[in-house]
């Protein structure tokens, strides 16, 4: 029987249309984003040719590299610390009877499905001075010195918002890593087992091996997660105070929406697809090297 896959007209009527959507939902944007990268725009009216003016503006910006920082510092907060602790806690779920294991899976889950702005707006009445809950309870356990306003100060601003940030979405973290767990087959644990493995030396030989393309799949939507957050930080501190919590995503918003400064907004949206590609197949590249070692 004749596969429709072998047929040349299936494939193209297949394909086209996805290709004809990359094309222009991503391909042509992204080269007009890159020739207007060039110029000096407000939006409106006529543009100014200058060259690469706008990048060597971004070398000497001082904010473009904090939301550099930024970005860094969530990203090896959310892979070293936050998938660290949910890998424990997914391991630990298939440990448990099935209708357990629902039941947590689903409470720790909770906050993804709540909407970004309902998150944002419930942590900044949290952290507020005055009538914030966290301030309260470290009075009341005998903490008032500690008292601060979480998201006004320059020492903690950063810190409270990639807390937000990792409670929102610890939940998608545990919900990866348990169905990249079930995907191990327990024939080979077993067997690990009765060859004398400990408990140390089955996860790191038997389960991580098998787990390493959704290891991968996680840290790479965790890069792209970090490098694109904007909108709990627009709604809670919109990159202050004194732009210590400022994100690539914010800045980008900022320059181009607010201040008028359309040219050197796509001059950071370069800048920012640029870096997405190369730490994406960077990524990619260690954990292939990874796959072969096993």
């Amino acid at each position: 029987m004749k596969s429709y896959f072998s047929d040349k007209k299936t494939i193209t009527i297949l394909v086209v249309p996805a290709l004809a959507i990359m094309l222009f939902a991503v391909a042509i944007p992204l080269v007009i984003s890159l020739g207007l990268s060039f110029v000096k725009w407000t939006g409106f009216g006529p543009m100014k040719f200058i060259g690469f003016d706008n990048y060597i503006r971004l070398a000497k910006d001082g904010l473009f590299w904090r939301s550099l920082y930024n970005v860094s510092l969530l990203i090896l907060v959310t892979v070293f610390i936050q998938n660290v602790f949910a890998f424990v806690i997914a391991s630990a779920l298939t440990k448990l009877s099935q209708r357990s294991s629902q039941i947590l899976r689903t409470i720790y889950f909770i906050p993804a499905t709540l909407s970004l702005v309902v998150v944002t707006k419930l942590w900044v009445s949290i952290f507020h001075p005055s009538y914030g809950m966290l301030n309260k309870i470290l009075a009341s356990v005998g903490f008032p010195g500690i008292q601060l306003a979480w998201l006004a100060n320059t020492k903690t601003a950063i810190w409270a918002v990639i807390w937000i940030i990792i409670w929102q979405g610890f939940g998608w973290a545990v919900l990866f890593f348990y169905g990249g767990l079930m995907t191990v087959p327990k024939e080979l644990e077993e067997a690990a087992l009765v060859d004398g493995a400990n408990k140390l030396q089955l996860q790191l030989h038997v389960v991580l091996p098998g787990m390493l393309p959704v290891i991968q799949s996680i840290i790479i939507i965790d890069v792209i997660s970090s490098l694109k957050q904007m909108e709990m930080i627009y709604l809670s501190t919109e990159g202050g105070p004194g732009g210590t919590t400022q994100f690539l995503a914010v800045y980008l918003y900022l320059r181009a929406f607010k201040y008028g400064e359309y040219g050197y907004g796509n001059a950071i949206s370069v800048l920012f697809v640029i870096l997405a590609v190369v730490i994406t197949l960077l990524i990619q590249r260690m954990f292939r090297k990874s796959l072969e070692h096993f």
